[in-house]
């Protein structure tokens, strides 16, 4: 059973946080903790620029007040965390560019924690690693930063995040909810603490080890399967079939996946499936259908672009200083997410012909797309020219369903719809 005292400090308030930190504050006192000042600033305004929570709902959570019995008290002071005893770290694991996990945020939260963990308090992991990482590399840091003993002083558990940015259907407290715990006892602890806000129900995995191997191949299953869909989209292309006709034709069997082709991008398909390849090389074996599917995957960007510029050949435009419009940033559709999208592969591709890109967005942040790509955003439609020699459709925006594409393009200009969003007699190409 959970403890009445239970008081809980999520670290990190971002996609994955917050959610889960709002549902919690409904029945317990809730430490939001973020090294984000900006984002505590608005959070604390009410304001949720992910666009997971809505304000009017966060609003009702929020309180001042740390000796309450429960809402969301919202801090980046780190002394506000002696009051609490259940710790879930919910930090991104990102990749460096060999793909290799980076475990800095994880490491950096684990101190932080460290440094007010007190006897018998329990810490979270949510953040998806490869299989042991939790035990070997943030468990250490834990018991060197507090001084405390691992499964004697304090305890730990680890319950993979689901999170789906962007999906207002499969929404935290509708998506079972994998859990696990450092000892039998534990595992319940963290299993009945879960189970007091998810309502899709829990699953209690033997091991820590068990639920971080489950959470990565979740992704790399997914990753995989559209890896073969993309690859059929290049079959098809050069066969002159319509890959969406032919997935819709199979799609009529009972037993047949529904994947579509398309870009892979994002915090977790993306890159997921590298931690478990990761840790299958450091341990002798080299995972050839796993890494077959992420070198399918992240060759799509550079392939639209390339097909792209075939077209405007054919019809018989100039590349260098040819005008190009990219539709969409965000990692996938309706949705500011930005981290690790795979657009910017187009536009670096077709940057490399000396053809000018802009690039539409309405739901992307455009100080975030100055930041993190280097590049000014467009975002709004008046903004745009009506002469690009192509446009290329990448995500699939709402937005973009009521745009009059050929009203942006010149006479011989093409359209390639990544997404297969549009009509296919009012498109060049699509995947």
């Amino acid at each position: 059973m959970t403890h009445s005292e239970d008081k809980i400090a999520i670290i990190g308030l971002g996609y994955v946080g917050l959610p889960l930190a709002v549902e919690f504050a409904k029945q317990f006192l809730v430490v939001g903790f973020d090294i984000n000042k900006q984002r505590i600033s608005e959070l604390n305004s009410g304001l949720d620029k992910t666009l997971e929570v809505e304000n009017d709902h966060l609003k009702s959570v929020l309180t001042t007040d740390l000796n309450a019995e429960k809402g969301l008290y919202i801090t980046d002071d780190i002394e506000a965390l002696a009051v609490t005893n259940f710790y879930i770290i919910t930090v991104p694991t990102p990749t460096d560019a060999l793909n290799k996990p980076v475990f800095t945020p994880l490491i950096k939260a684990s101190e932080t924690v460290g440094k007010m963990l007190s006897k018998d308090d329990i810490v979270v992991y949510e953040s998806t690693v490869y299989p042991g990482a939790t035990e070997d590399i943030c468990i250490p840091v834990l018991e060197q930063t507090s001084g405390l003993v691992y499964n004697k002083d304090f305890f730990a558990g680890y319950s993979p995040e689901r999170i789906n940015p962007g999906d207002k259907l499969h929404t935290v407290t509708k998506i079972l909810k994998v859990t696990s715990g450092s000892t039998p006892e534990i595992a319940v602890r963290v299993d009945n603490l879960y189970k007091k806000v998810i309502t899709a129900g829990t699953h209690m995995a033997p091991s820590i080890k068990v639920a971080e191997a489950a959470k990565v191949i979740e992704n790399s299953q997914r990753d995989i399967n559209i890896a073969f869909v993309n690859e059929l989209s290049k079959i098809f292309r050069l066969l002159d079939i319509d890959t969406k006709a032919v997935l819709e034709a199979a799609g009529t069997k009972w037993n047949f996946l529904n994947f579509s082709p398309g870009l892979v991008g994002g915090h977790c398909i993306g890159v997921d499936p590298y931690y478990l390849a990761q840790k299958a090389i450091e341990s002798g074996y080299n995972p050839e259908i796993i890494l077959a599917g992420r070198k399918m995957n992240d060759s799509m960007g550079s392939y639209v672009a390339t097909e792209t510029v075939k077209m405007m050949i054919k019809k018989g435009a100039t590349i260098k200083g040819s005008k190009a419009l990219v539709l969409g940033i965000t990692f996938k559709e309706n949705c500011p997410d930005i981290r690790n999208s795979r657009v910017i592969d187009i536009i670096e591709e077709l940057e490399s012909y000396d053809v000018e890109v802009d690039v539409f967005d309405p739901w992307a942040s455009k100080e975030e797309v100055k930041h993190e790509y280097g590049f000014d955003l467009i975002k709004n439609f008046e903004d745009l020219r009506s002469d690009y020699d192509s446009i290329i459709l990448a995500v699939s925006h709402k937005e973009f369903l009521d745009l009059k594409l050929n009203q942006l393009k010149s006479q011989t200009g093409v359209i390639f719809d990544v997404k297969s969003l549009l009509p296919r007699d009012t498109v060049d190409a699509r995947l």
